[in-house]
């Protein structure tokens, strides 16, 4: 012993050993207070064992290699990294639900009447709020109410500070335990400071509250990325299928089915070991997440070694851009020959025998066995006849196009928002959604083709061509055709496209 006293080694070895061995001491004694007495003591104080996580709590604060505590009272010193750097601010995150006005949601998190309807004003000036849609996210900002109510009782505290080897620390306290704790977020809104959401993935809305109390509104566009694919691969069932194995966009892929509606009849054309190739654009925000679809410039669909072959074409500035065929040919004809995309002819024209009415009879039309709410497509540019109930056609509509051709629809479920008697439609305009009204056993469409009002059978009649290019427009649309060429030629075929996200996934109805 005095050997190890006469030298400084010495001498600290024997001070930390004794401080080790002071700390093992109070870390057994607590241990042994987290545990219940095994049997009663007759005659001595009653003991209650400590909880776990209490004592957890308190070894964990106490270790001297743990990083330092934040204050907790004026006298004490700790991290300011710890502190909220805004003290009594909060960010809440709420989802518009259907039926929800923009107002009553910011209303209904506790905001004054006062600031959710002067948010409203200020995002009106560039935003109309009632644009906003069920499922929408929006980020408040807001102040607390002080923490003292009414009564002039402050809340329970969350926390309770224990001291442990001469050390403060601060324990959390369970809601049902006698020192209670009242959430955060009980506390009232005293008021709103921001409102953040995007109306769409590349454009971003705050209305913000100046100093003053006035609210202003900052729109925020993204810049937009435009990424370029060719992409293709083999059929082995459907177009639309085969399109989202191999990544593409589905909006890109019903915009292609419509391209070829003109040309294909997708029911009976196309077959296992045929193939596509698209090239197009897509746009991407900055953080590479999908915002829009491009245009497609060039595809090709390959039928049993034929090649179908269309190019982009805008021959007028204010009018939207067709697609044409190598030699100038417009991809469209009088008649789409389907008004489904995808659809599974399910009877055909001819007699057949009527599974309601019990007995043969002429059908005098083509019915696509489709889901209810499928879209339905003019299948030609003209006027609407006739739209509204009709006997065993249930809700049917009739369209003339003019050249004594018309096509008649039944068995819809409804029609489309702004759709009318004497209505114009543009070919492949949505204009009703199939169904099964009138005298139907399941979901389909009835379709028929009328030539000179008399029913035709739809799969036989021939359509008509469409317009050929000629002249300047002619001589401007190879040239643009040889410089698509020479790029497509230079880049690789996708067989799966990259950088394709989820969100693709949903095609929309044009």
């Amino acid at each position: 012993m005095g050997e190890a006293l006469a030298s400084t080694d010495g001498r600290w070895a024997i001070v930390s050993t004794s401080l080790t061995a002071l700390v093992a001491g109070a870390v057994a004694w607590m241990a042994i207070g987290t545990m219940p007495p095994t049997r009663p003591m007759v005659g001595q104080p009653n003991h209650t064992a400590m909880a776990y996580e209490l004592f957890t709590a308190l070894i964990e604060r106490a270790d001297p290699f743990s990083t330092p505590m934040p204050a907790f009272h004026p006298g004490m010193k700790g991290n300011e990294d710890f502190a909220n750097p805004n003290p009594g601010v909060e960010t809440r995150t709420i989802t518009l639900d259907p039926g929800d006005t923009l107002a009553g949601a910011i209303e209904d998190v506790g905001v004054s009447p006062a600031d959710a309807n002067a948010v409203v004003v200020a995002l009106g000036k560039d935003f109309n709020p009632r644009a906003l849609k069920a499922g929408m996210s929006l980020d408040l900002t807001y102040t607390l109410a002080p923490t003292i109510g009414a009564s002039g009782v402050a809340p329970k505290p969350k926390t309770m500070i224990v001291m442990v080897n001469k050390k403060p620390v601060e324990v959390p306290v369970e809601e049902d335990s006698e020192v209670g704790a009242t959430p955060a977020s009980s506390q009232a809104i005293q008021r709103l400071l921001s409102v953040h959401f995007s109306p769409s993935i590349q454009q971003e809305i705050t209305v913000t509250r100046a100093p003053t109390g006035v609210f202003t509104a900052t729109t925020t566009q993204k810049t937009l990325e435009v990424h370029r694919h060719r992409a293709g691969a083999t059929i082995d069932s459907s177009l639309y299928l085969a399109g989202m194995q191999a990544g593409i966009p589905a909006d890109i892929v019903v915009e292609m089915i419509r391209m070829f509606s003109y040309k294909v009849d997708f029911q009976r054309d196309l077959q296992p070991g045929d193939a596509f190739e698209v090239y197009y654009d897509y746009y991407y925000t900055p953080q590479g997440q999908p915002a829009k679809i491009g245009n497609i410039s060039y595809a090709r669909l390959t039928l049993g070694g034929k090649d179908i072959v269309l190019y982009r074409y805008q021959t007028d500035p204010d009018q939207p851009a067709d697609y044409f065929d190598a030699k100038g040919q417009s991809a469209k004809g009088v008649l789409m020959k389907t008004p489904v995309d995808g659809a599974r002819i399910s009877s055909g024209f001819g007699a057949r025998f009527h599974p309601i009415l019990g007995y043969t009879r002429m059908h005098k039309g083509v019915d696509f066995a489709v889901p209810i709410g499928t879209p339905v497509m003019a299948a030609g540019g003209g006027s609407i006849q006739f739209m509204g109930r009709a006997s065993g056609y249930g809700n049917f509509v009739i369209i003339n196009h003019g050249n004594n051709y018309a096509t008649a629809y039944g068995h819809l479920s409804r029609f489309a928002p702004g759709m009318r008697a004497r209505a114009r439609v543009r070919q492949g305009q949505v204009f009703a959604f199939s169904g099964m009204s009138g005298l139907a056993t399941g979901p389909h469409l009835h379709y028929e083709i009328r030539l000179n009002a008399a029913q035709v059978n739809p799969l036989k009649v021939k359509m008509a061509d469409g317009r050929m290019l000629s002249g300047k427009e002619l001589r401007e649309f190879l040239d643009q055709r040889l410089k698509t060429d020479a790029v497509i030629a230079s880049l690789p075929l996708e067989t799966k496209v990259a950088d394709n996200g989820n969100g693709l996934r949903q095609a929309r109805t044009k």
